[in-house]
């Protein structure tokens, strides 16, 4: 299993922002919400654009190149023109530290 990638401190990110990091090869973005903290591969499954940027309510984000939306939580894509899913990853908080990894 890969090493916990720190992200940033739990303050440094306001509700609602955004952080990309690199596990590897993998970009992962790391999302602030009201709901909590999510982490997702930060790969559009439709084109492959950056999620990272596009809007996000509650806990979907939307792509900012052609629309297609994903759940945050689950990783489901929830309209067209995206039918694949986004991969999710493990987000924890140490010591006022965001962490995330690619688990796969």
């Amino acid at each position: 299993m890969q090493e916990w990638i720190g992200v940033c401190g739990e303050q440094q990110l306001a509700e609602g922002a955004f952080q990309v990091v690199w596990d590897g090869d993998t970009a992962i973005a790391v999302f602030r919400t009201a709901e909590g903290w999510f982490a997702v591969e930060d790969v559009c499954t439709h084109d492959g654009a950056e999620l990272a940027g596009g809007p996000v309510h509650g806990c979907v984000v939307e792509c900012p190149r052609h629309g297609a939306r994903f759940d945050l939580r689950t990783g489901e894509a929830l309209c067209a023109p995206a039918y694949t899913p986004i991969a999710v990853f493990p987000v924890k908080i140490e010591a006022g530290v965001v962490y995330t990894r690619d688990d796969r």
